[in-house]
């Protein structure tokens, strides 16, 4: 077991990464390229385990009986090239760098090519949780040399989160970029779980009237149910009773509607496109947050557009508790087709029952439903699409008239619901055997000569489209 480790980075997360090994029994050597963020962290943490504060690189590797395992908790990019420049001079063959930050899994498989030939090992490891997982137990996604996974696997499954089943949420995800790759999805599921609830929390308020106690009890009570218990719901039940420490009304309604991001959700529609893999709920997602940060243009059209002719709509919360529902699956539904797309085409060979299996605790997508996807691909690994297990077609068989209401009750109301409505035209078009492409196809081949395939023989074909 490898019972040292470095950890290079102290921001919120590499902090708390170092306490949790520190508290699981191994000794932490630690540097920040800050020596006064090194001198914080040990004058807070030296308490919890043994840390070995260090002041240069070299004394970090050196510090570290061989063969040593160092974290690297930087910014993604060109700061992780940056330390692995720095710190490969000092390192011998069979030393192991893990990248445990949110990097793009084909910067992952450059590097883990590059220290191949010098002997080094290299883990691409995504983990999720936050800062409290980080601390308490995150579900980590490792990727690379599978030897430098066996020597850290005792100290990995001690720090992860418990996956509700009496095992740990690590697993060895693949070979290469497999772990940032599947990483990268989990927060393209999360953008999409996140706007599907700002979604719905936008038909609460406008349509049904709700107060922000009666969503914050609506959503309690969806947190209760085998549908919807997850992190995601939990905790978006909690920001509608926070008070405002500054005027002591709901903090939620002095948050500016302008949402960030920091690209893992740009990443994962890009690489749809690249892998040719529908992504629209996560697409939708991404879009909505970018419509989001057009703040003075959406007010100066408010004006300018002034109030509709719009509908007055009948809703019910049951409605829209399975309207969330459907659009979750979907949105989950693409992102295991994009794994499974990738896994095929890098020959990562990922599990996507085990990959369900480690998210099921720790993880910001964290849900009941995990056990069900679980299910459905140790039953069938094969199985083209999540949606066409029999026990899912039967949750959409019984609950979509209600979805479809929603959707609908949005466009008559003026409601943008981009999220839901893509989920619902992922379902749509998935079950329908024939769709209007074949005009598509007609007028490529009209224009430009593209070419055709027919239904009743094989081959290709141009038309003659002009008399």
């Amino acid at each position: 077991m490898q019972t040292s480790l470095g950890l290079i980075g102290l921001g919120v997360m590499g902090a708390n990464l170092a306490r949790n090994a520190a508290r699981n029994g191994a000794v932490i050597a630690v540097y920040n390229r800050t020596t006064e963020k090194t001198d914080a962290f040990m004058a807070a943490h030296h308490s919890e385990g043994k840390f070995i504060g260090c002041k240069t690189i070299e004394e970090l590797v050196q510090s570290l009986p061989a063969p040593r395992a160092i974290i690297v908790m930087v910014n993604a990019g060109a700061a992780v090239d940056a330390v692995i420049q720095d710190i490969t001079p000092f390192l011998s063959a069979g030393d192991t760098l893990i990248d445990a930050g949110n990097s793009h899994f084909s910067d992952t498989q450059r590097r883990i090519t590059e220290l191949q030939a010098k002997g080094i090992h290299f883990l691409g490891m995504g983990v999720s949780g936050g800062e409290e997982g980080a601390l308490l137990g995150p579900s980590m996604m490792p990727s690379g040399s599978y030897e430098a996974y066996t020597q850290l696997e005792p100290l990995l499954k001690k720090m992860a989160a418990k996956d509700g089943s009496g095992n740990k949420c690590v697993s060895y995800i693949g070979k290469g970029g497999a772990g940032h790759f599947v990483k990268m999805i989990h927060n393209g599921i999360e953008y999409g779980d996140m706007q599907l609830i700002a979604e719905t929390y936008h038909l609460m308020k406008s349509v049904l009237k709700l107060s922000n106690t009666e969503i914050a009890e609506t959503f309690q009570s969806w947190n209760r149910s085998r549908e919807l218990k997850s992190f995601l719901i939990e905790i978006t039940a909690q920001i509608f009773l926070k008070k405002d420490d500054m005027t002591q009304s709901d903090l939620i309604d002095v948050i500016k509607d302008e949402a960030k991001q920091k690209g893992t959700g740009k990443w994962t529609t890009q690489t749809a496109l690249d892998l040719g893999v529908a992504a629209s709920t996560m697409t939708a997602a991404v879009d909505a947050r970018l419509m989001s940060s057009l703040k003075k243009l959406r007010m100066q059209a408010e004006k300018d557009i002034g109030v509709l002719d719009l509908k007055t709509v009948r809703l019910t919360a049951k409605a829209l508790k399975d309207a969330l529902f459907l659009s979750k699956i979907c949105s989950y539904a693409q992102g295991f087709a994009l794994i499974a797309e990738a896994s095929r085409v890098n020959d990562w060979k990922i599990d996507l029952a085990e990959t369900c299996r480690i998210w099921k605790g720790g993880c910001i997508i964290r849900s009941t439903l995990l056990k069900t996807f679980e299910e459905a691909f140790r039953k069938d690994p094969s199985i083209p699409n999540l949606l066409l297990s029999p026990e899912i077609i039967s949750l959409f068989q019984a609950r979509h008239t209600k979805w479809r209401k929603v959707v609908s009750a949005g466009a008559l109301a003026g409601i943008p619901v981009p999220a839901m409505s893509a989920s619902l035209a992922y379902f749509d078009s998935l079950r329908t055997g024939n769709l209007p492409q074949n005009l598509t196809q007609a007028q490529r081949d009209f224009f430009g000569a593209h070419t055709f395939e027919r239904t009743d023989q094989s081959g290709t074909f141009h038309a003659q489209w002009m008399a």
